[in-house]
């Protein structure tokens, strides 16, 4: 199992509009692609204007054919041509569980 943290540093000021985006369109499409929705989350403490979400999969593979689906989908390319002018730079992670966390 992986869980990928996907950042999204938006422009200041566009956060609240951002996540509207997110919550209305964008998240809805991703949890029926992708699955495994772990949390999405905004920073109170360090690089404001962050909007970032953990996505669990079962592995590479699981992810690079599901991020592939996302990609090709339609919805999915017009949401980001609404979401994409908001954001600045990405940050991506794939974080691989201890033997001891909770999540694995």
């Amino acid at each position: 199992m992986i869980v990928e943290q996907r950042d999204y540093h938006v422009y200041t000021g566009k956060l609240a509009e951002l996540v509207r985006l997110y919550e209305a369109e964008g998240i809805p499409i991703q949890e029926e692609i992708l699955g495994g929705l772990v949390g999405a989350f905004t920073v109170d403490i360090g690089a404001l204007s962050t909007y970032t979400t953990l996505w669990r999969y079962d592995s590479y593979g699981e992810r690079e054919e599901r991020r592939a689906q996302l990609q090709a989908d339609e919805r999915w390319q017009t949401f980001l041509a609404k979401v994409q002018p908001l954001m600045h730079t990405q940050q991506n992670r794939l974080l691989v569980p201890t033997a001891f966390s909770p999540i694995r």
